[in-house]
C-alpha cells in the first residue's frame, strides 16, 4: 500500500485565488501555465508528453493512479510536465502492467504535485479567466507568506512569446526503420514529437528520419525525402520563424508535407495565417472534431494552447504567396468552431490540429497517416 503524503501544499494562480490540499509526488515548489486535461485515462501519456513542458496540468478526472505506471507507456524519455493537480490521489495501483506507483515515480523525477484539491473548481474557475500562471509550494515552500508565493508566480515567463520547441527536441537524428518492405523515407521534425507518431508512419512502410527542430531544408533534400512530418510541440508558434520558412520552401517545391498540432500552427504561419492564443486551450481525448470533406464526426486527442485564425467559409488563397495556391479549412472543432485542420488544394499538404496517433486516445483520426501515403504515392506518380 501507497501512504499518501500528509505534508502540506498550497497551489497559488496568478491572479490570487489559493487552494490546499497534500504534496504529491516531489516537495518543494514549481511554477508553470495552468492548463486542465479532460481525459480519463492516459495519465501516464500525458505526463511524458513533450507538448506540456512549462505547464502544470491539472486532470479532471477525479482518480489518479489506480493503474500506476509501466515502462511501455511513455510518450519520450522523460516527464516534462512541470507541475501536477489531482484531487483523490489512489493509495494503491491495481494493474498487471504497472511496475510502479504514479507518486513514487513522481518523486523519484522531481516533480512537484499536489493532492486533495477541487479540481473541478479550479477547471471551472480557468474555463472562466483562462489559462494563466500558478505555482505548487510544499513543505518548507508552503510555510511562506502568500504574497511572498503569488510574487514568484507573477514573476514567471508567460507562455505567449516563448519558444520551447528547441528546448524538447532531440540533439541529434533518430532513424525508425519502416516496417516489412520500405515504402518511402519521411523527415519528421521533432518539435515535440511522440514515441507512437513513428511507429505509426513505420507501420506503414516508412522509413523514418526524425530531425532536430533546427535542421534545415538542404538536410532533407539530401535524405531524399519523399514528404515531410512537422510534429506536436510547445510554445507560441509565433516564435518558430525557422520552421516557417522551411516549410515555404517544402511548399513552393511541391514537396508533401503533414503536420499535427504545433505543425498544423506552423503550416498556417507558412500559408500566411496569423495564430492566437485560446482562453483555455483543448486538451483532453475527448475532443469532439468535424471532418467538412466528409461530414464524419471524429472524437480526438488534442493539446494545444493556440489556434490558427484562418476563415471557415470556403476556399482562400494562401495569403503568404499566390504560388502556394487555395487553401481550405478541413477540419473544425465542434465545441467552438475552432480551426481544426488546413487542407491545400494546389499544394500537396495538409495539416490537423489534433493528435492521430491517439497515444492515449481513440483512434478514430489514425487514417490520416494513410493518407500522408497516398499524398506520397500521387506526388511520385506525378514526377515520372
Amino acid at each position: 500500500m501507497n501512504l499518501l503524503s500528509t505534508t502540506p501544499a498550497v497551489l497559488v494562480l496568478e491572479d490570487g485565488r489559493t487552494l490546499t490540499g497534500r504534496a504529491y509526488g516531489a516537495e518543494g515548489e514549481t511554477i508553470g501555465e495552468a492548463v486542465f486535461v479532460t481525459g480519463m485515462t492516459g495519465y501516464q501519456e500525458t505526463l511524458t508528453d513533450p507538448s506540456y513542458h512549462r505547464q502544470i496540468v491539472v486532470q479532471t478526472a477525479p482518480h489518479i493512479g489506480n493503474t500506476g505506471v509501466n515502462d511501455a507507456d511513455d510518450e519520450s524519455l522523460r516527464c516534462w510536465v512541470a507541475g501536477y493537480v489531482v484531487r483523490d490521489a489512489s493509495r494503491i495501483s491495481s494493474n498487471w502492467r504497472a511496475t510502479e506507483d504514479l507518486e513514487a515515480r513522481l518523486a523519484r523525477l522531481g516533480i512537484v504535485g499536489i493532492s486533495g484539491v477541487d479540481t473541478r473548481a479550479l477547471t471551472l474557475h480557468l474555463r472562466e479567466r483562462g489559462a494563466m500562471r500558478m505555482g505548487i509550494f510544499s513543505g518548507e515552500a508552503a510555510s511562506r507568506p502568500v504574497s511572498e508565493l503569488l510574487a514568484a508566480v507573477t514573476d514567471a515567463p508567460r507562455m505567449s512569446g516563448s519558444e520551447l520547441a528547441s528546448e524538447v527536441s532531440r540533439d541529434d537524428e533518430l532513424v525508425v526503420p519502416a516496417e516489412g518492405e520500405k515504402r518511402f523515407t519521411v523527415v519528421a521534425y521533432d518539435l515535440g514529437i511522440k514515441s507512437e507518431t513513428p511507429a505509426q508512419l513505420a507501420a506503414r512502410g516508412i522509413e523514418v528520419h526524425v530531425v532536430p527542430a533546427t535542421t534545415p531544408y538542404e538536410r532533407i533534400a539530401e535524405l531524399g525525402a519523399d514528404g515531410v512530418f512537422f510534429s506536436n510541440g510547445p510554445g507560441d508558434p509565433a516564435t518558430a520563424d525557422h520552421q516557417v520558412a522551411v516549410l515555404r520552401r517544402l511548399l513552393a517545391e511541391r514537396v508533401p508535407v503533414f503536420g499535427i498540432c504545433f505543425g498544423n500552427q506552423l503550416l498556417g504561419r507558412a500559408l500566411g495565417f496569423d495564430t492566437y492564443k485560446l482562453k483555455f486551450g483543448h486538451r483532453g481525448m475527448n475532443q469532439p472534431v468535424l471532418d467538412r470533406a466528409s461530414g464524419r464526426v471524429e472524437i480526438t486527442a488534442q493539446n494545444h494552447g493556440f489556434a490558427v485564425d484562418a476563415p471557415l467559409d470556403g476556399p482562400v488563397d494562401a495569403p503568404a504567396d499566390a504560388a502556394f495556391g487555395r487553401v481550405e479549412v478541413s477540419h473544425v472543432c465542434l465545441n467552438d468552431d475552432v480551426v481544426e485542420g488546413l487542407r491545400c488544394l494546389d499544394a500537396p499538404a495538409f495539416s490537423v490540429q489534433f493528435h492521430p496517433e491517439s497515444a492515449a486516445g481513440p483512434h478514430d483520426s489514425r487514417g490520416l497517416f494513410d493518407r500522408f501515403v497516398d499524398l506520397m504515392t500521387k506526388s511520385r506518380a506525378a514526377a515520372l
